[in-house]
């Protein structure tokens, strides 16, 4: 869909989320601001297309549910799982660096 597409471009992170108390996308939200990240978060269920926008991401991740979903330097990256893998590998930091979302 090209309004995620669009979205997922606006920021060197971007995260999908639901704006209710979902303790996945806390858990990603959180990890990207403590390591220093100003991500673009959308709230779906906030957005009058938002629906659309959670089936799109549904397929490209071929799993439900779709949220939250990240975006670093425009590419999808996953889901919670993802993220937590690639922090915990110690890759989360140079991909943030190499799309510009941190410096040091």
């Amino acid at each position: 869909m090209e309004r995620v597409t669009r979205l997922s471009t606006e920021k060197a992170v971007v995260i999908f989320t639901p704006s209710n108390d979902c303790p996945m996308s806390y858990t990603v939200t959180t990890l990207f601001s403590g390591l220093g990240v100003c991500a673009a978060v959308h709230e779906l269920d906030k957005d009058p297309r938002g629906r659309d926008m959670e089936r799109d991401l549904a397929r490209r991740l071929g799993r439900t549910p779709a949220v939250p979903a990240v975006f670093i330097g425009g590419k999808l990256v996953g889901s919670t799982d993802r993220v937590m893998s690639l922090h915990l590998g110690g890759k989360l930091v140079p991909m943030l660096k190499a799309a510009g979302a941190i410096w040091l």
